[in-house]
């Protein structure tokens, strides 16, 4: 294959270059880009392959792409933003700035317990009208009079789809502003980031296509996959509601993409990714950008959470205040205080802060994978050690 390759990337990083190509031969990827930060200082800035499953537009510098679960990192860091202005308090009850959200028992609910999946909120019960995934306020009172699954705070289970709606709603109450224009205001212009939560139609031209067959997160194996195939287990629930999620490229339509749906259609690039966690890695701030978070409240944000059987999942997985940590299920970064969120289109960003690392890793090729991660992400992230 010859491949064409651009971007920018330091002589001692070279084996993360050739990592990125040799993906390219291995694995039918078809556009992707990989970035990463050091002590505050790009060092890989690389993209390549193709935005469309036609073949005829290259990625380009500026190409962003649905990065699904990844965008769960970028509504954390609004969250611990809110937190550390004051306007918002991780250890008080959702109810407390959310009065509806005390129905059914959920009074006690915690912000903290939205963000580390052990709420009990993983899905609805009752499938929501067509359209509701499009409709905030639907979303938002479908889950503020749902019942939890379980005693909030006795387990955890990945909110896959309704983390976004939660965490969000209370973003909105404690901000006065919808998730994507915090984000704007709070995250991405301090540092400088190429991510969006709801897009408009002047970024349509740069926004990489995801193929329509490859939506479904089912590529997971054993006992998930059996799992998600049974409509009435809390697998299948907590990724297929509402039913949206299950018309066949929904992600490219413009609906979706002018939506906000902050557990899973965020769009970004793996520069946003690498500089985002690189701030985090370095105390809150790059050289070139304003301090997003203290060090104070990074280490909070970071400090694992929720462990062990996962009942979404199931399997182990491991949560901090937001971020997902590394497990078997989902191995990334190195070091042991690595955190960061993967997407289920392969999309990973994580921060280590003992190597001073931000890392991102934007495709728009989705590969199956089970326990262990999507296949493109241990020789990137191997390299990267490497050249440590």
């Amino acid at each position: 294959m010859n491949l064409a390759m651009d971007g920018y990337c330091d002589p001692a990083f070279a084996p993360v270059r050739a990592a990125f190509a040799s993906n390219f031969e291995r694995f039918p990827e078809l556009g992707a880009a990989v970035c990463v930060a050091v002590r505050g200082r790009v060092v890989v800035d690389l993209w390549a392959g193709f935005r469309d499953a036609a073949r005829t537009a290259p990625w380009r510098d500026d190409t962003i792409v649905n990065v699904f679960s990844a965008t769960k990192g970028a509504v954390a860091l609004c969250a611990h933003a809110l937190a550390e202005r004051g306007a918002l308090d991780l250890g008080a009850p959702v109810a407390a700035s959310w009065p509806e959200f005390a129905a059914a028992g959920k009074g006690r609910v915690l912000v903290a317990q939205l963000l580390d999946h052990s709420a009990g909120l993983p899905a609805l019960r009752a499938e929501p009208p067509e359209g509701a995934l499009y409709d905030w306020q639907a979303m938002t009172a479908a889950l503020a009079a749902e019942e939890p699954f379980w005693e909030p705070g006795a387990r955890h289970g990945y909110h896959a789809v309704t983390f976004g709606f939660l965490v969000g709603e209370v973003i909105r109450r404690a901000s006065g502003r919808r998730v994507g224009a915090f984000l704007r205001e709070a995250v991405a212009s301090p540092l400088g980031l190429d991510v969006h939560i709801g897009t408009g139609a002047e970024h349509d031209g740069r926004i990489a296509e995801v193929p329509p067959t490859i939506a479904s997160p089912s590529g997971l194996g054993g006992a998930f996959a059996a799992s998600f195939r049974d409509p009435a287990s809390l697998t299948s629930m907590a990724f297929t509601r509402p039913r949206d999620l299950a018309a066949p490229g929904f992600v490219n339509t413009a609906r979706a993409r002018r939506a906000e749906i902050p557990a899973l259609n965020g769009h970004a690039n793996a520069r946003a990714l690498a500089r985002m966690y690189g701030a985090l890695a370095n105390g809150g701030a790059l050289a070139d950008t304003a301090r997003v978070l203290s060090p104070e409240v990074i280490e909070s944000a970071l400090a694992e959470r929720s462990r062990g059987p996962d009942a979404v999942l199931l399997a182990e997985s491991r949560f901090s205040l937001g971020f997902m940590l590394p497990s078997a299920l989902r191995p990334f970064g190195r070091g042991p205080r690595t955190f960061g969120h993967p997407g289920a289109g392969g999309a990973l960003g994580f921060a280590d802060p003992d190597a001073g690392l931000g890392f991102g890793y934007t495709p728009n090729q989705t590969i199956a994978s089970g326990d262990g991660g999507d296949p493109r992400w241990p020789a990137l992230i191997d390299a990267v050690y490497a050249c440590l």
